[in-house]
């Protein structure tokens, strides 16, 4: 009888596909010429360095943008919130984290049953967050999943420091995961971290190591070492990329669609170059959003789908790096639909104000804020 079982077992190889998709950006734009003035840049400063032309700016909570996007991939899906059995959030810049973001989206869609966890792993939240849910579910330990990348980044920029302040925008996609026999979803990936480097790319002034030592928490300042990202990034995603490949059996030339994180555009030409895949089968959308962190990746495949860009069948390959310096690499297998199976009346609230004037109000409130302390 237990050897039986054990075949049986054996013979049901559980998947976990993905089959909702939502996204939520905020209406308010920041263009570069925004940006210049206040900033010593320029339009073709920007482009020609980083290939970003504007990036949006939220005027709601972190909250509010990732429950859009959820209700939006439920929708997708054809489900509802109380068939899903665990949220997983992928954030680096939490409204709260206790309790955490994903318990707030839980109560939200009426998941009231499901576990909710937050993952930060920076820019990589949302595929380490999709490993989690993955493995989660194809272990029996849940059924469905709805896995979240969303960040406010605005509110902690330091808009006095053009190296970074010209890359970053706000922006939430979800992704709902369920059960299957069938080989879909997350096939196989690669997860890492340059541990060694993780200076090399740090905020200062978010967290508890800044707490009563002279610096008010969100008045921050970025260690942003450019060179030394950009060679950690490049290295870091091809060799994901190979190696979660390598682990099916398959080469770069059997991939049909890359959505790379969307950090820098000359980032993803040469991760493109170094696995010799052609920008036609890339998918590129940081001109218009810039570094959404844990967001870029899940927007991108929202909009690559909706751009037909990914068909029934798709070989999907979706490589990430991230602070700390974390990188990995998804190769994930597509199902037969991709047209949503509903539509979701979840929206923002229209913005009173501009993505500058929204700027300019959190300088003025940090600027208050640090006078206040000194």
């Amino acid at each position: 009888m237990l050897t039986r079982l054990l075949r049986q077992s054996e013979a049901r190889v559980r998947y976990a596909a993905i089959t909702g998709w939502g996204k939520c950006l905020p209406p308010a734009a920041l263009t570069n010429h925004d940006l210049a003035s206040f900033l010593d840049t320029s339009d073709e400063w920007i482009v020609s360095r980083t290939g970003i032309r504007e990036r949006r700016i939220s005027h709601v909570s972190l909250g509010d943008m990732a429950w859009v996007a959820a209700e939006r991939a439920l929708a997708a899906a054809g489900i509802t919130g109380a068939q899903i059995e665990l949220v997983v959030f992928g954030t680096c810049s939490h409204d709260d984290q206790v309790p955490n973001m994903a318990s707030g989206v839980q109560a939200r869609i009426g998941a009231e049953r499901a576990a909710a966890m937050d993952v930060n792993t920076a820019c990589t939240s949302f595929l380490h967050g999709l490993s989690t849910a993955t493995a989660l579910i194809r272990t029996g330990a849940v059924n469905s999943a709805l896995v979240i990348g969303a960040e406010l980044i605005s509110p902690f920029m330091d808009w006095t420091d053009r190296n970074v302040a010209v890359l970053f925008g706000d922006g939430a996609a979800a992704v709902v995961l369920q059960a299957t026999e069938r080989e879909e979803g997350v096939l196989a990936e690669k997860l890492g971290c340059y541990g060694e480097a993780r200076e090399i790319l740090r905020v200062h002034g978010m967290g508890g190591a800044y707490a009563n030592r002279g610096r008010v928490y969100g008045d921050t300042s970025w260690q942003f070492e450019g060179q030394e990202i950009f060679k950690r990034a490049v290295h870091g995603m091809s060799d994901a990329s190979r190696c979660a490949l390598e682990k099916l059996g398959l080469t770069s030339e059997q991939v049909d669609l890359v959505i790379p994180h969307q950090a820098n555009l000359r980032i993803i030409e040469s991760v493109a170059k170094h696995l010799r895949v052609p920008m036609e089968r890339v998918f590129v959308n940081v001109h218009r959003y810039g570094n959404m962190s844990s967001a870029t990746v899940p927007v991108a495949l929202c909009e690559a789908i909706e751009e037909g860009r990914v068909r029934p069948g798709s070989l999907l390959l979706m490589p990430g790096f991230g602070g700390g310096l974390s990188y990995c690499a998804h190769v994930v297998r597509w199902g037969e639909r991709v047209a949503p199976l509903g539509e979701s009346k979840a929206d923002l609230p229209p913005s009173d104000r501009s993505a500058l004037q929204i700027v300019r109000d959190v300088m003025a409130v940090k600027g208050r804020a640090a006078a206040a302390a000194s």
